[in-house]
């Protein structure tokens, strides 16, 4: 009987979200529970993703000053720098004005998608 040594174990293929673009369009809903709580609860889902993203959790409460939110804007224009999201401040400056709880919702799953990678865990050799 013939045995088979194994030289070199396979490792896991780790695919990372390093796209210059947003993950996913402004409109598009990945989650019902997460689009509905931004809808309705506007401010709190503000609040708990600026904290997770690193921010002071009352930060989105000052939005309510100015013409165009100017945290709205400011997290945007911050996650498009972290992650290197070429976009452009004209856009940012429409999705948060027109587009508040949206453009929450895009920031979150911009950073669901880049902190959490993608693991291939059944990586066989072929052969």
């Amino acid at each position: 009987m013939a045995s088979k040594v194994i030289i070199q174990q396979p490792k896991p293929l780790v695919v990372d979200a390093t796209s210059d673009q947003w993950s996913t369009s402004i409109c598009e809903c990945e989650s019902v529970n997460e689009c509905c709580f931004s809808v309705w609860c506007f401010p709190c889902f503000a609040c708990i993703t600026a904290r997770d993203h690193g921010e002071c959790l009352c930060l989105p409460l000052l939005d309510t000053f100015g013409i165009i939110p100017p945290v709205t804007l400011s997290m945007r224009v911050s996650m498009r720098k972290r992650y290197g999201i070429t976009d452009t401040i004209c856009n940012d400056c429409v999705y948060a004005f027109f587009c508040g709880p949206c453009s929450w919702c895009q920031i979150r799953r911009e950073m669901k998608a880049r902190l959490h990678p993608v693991t291939l865990l059944n990586n066989r050799p072929l052969g």
